[in-house]
């Protein structure tokens, strides 16, 4: 069945009309994107000055040990660093995201695609493996 005249007119105008619309939406972007452009500056741009503009450095602590004592053992940061560095990659990885990155058990295991009860399982166990590395090791450390 063949449209009329007029409805054949109505089809071609709404067809014109939408095509302008997608035209006029078209030179909006451009121009959007390019005024945006024209306010940015890359990173590969900036002279020395406005880089170190860009960032600060935390010198409070430069110089000073963090360590302290636990039942009359000292424990330092480069100590502690190390006894991490002695567990497992995924008890390292459970411990780390749980007290670092404040994640709950049901999250990690979620990112980590494992049930919570393993997730709960290895950071609990890591405090053994760290307990014995630390009472070993206390002490024997100098900065």
């Amino acid at each position: 069945m063949e449209p009329n005249r007029t409805q054949w007119q109505i089809r071609c105008a709404f067809n014109g009309f939408c095509k302008r619309v997608l035209k006029n939406e078209t030179i909006n972007i451009y121009n959007e994107r390019r005024q945006r452009q024209s306010k940015e500056t890359t990173f590969s741009d900036l002279t020395p000055q406005e880089e170190n503009q860009l960032y600060t450095i935390d010198n409070h602590y430069e110089g000073e040990t963090q360590d302290f004592q636990v039942r009359g053992k000292r424990i330092t940061p480069k100590l502690l660093a190390e006894a991490m560095h002695t567990l497992p990659d995924e008890k390292r990885i459970a411990v780390l995201l749980y007290y670092f990155f404040n994640m709950s058990d049901v999250e990690i295991g979620q990112l980590l695609d494992i049930p919570r009860s393993t997730v709960q399982y290895r950071r609990t166990s890591s405090f053994e493996l760290l307990k014995r590395f630390l009472e070993g090791r206390a002490d024997e450390w100098d900065d």
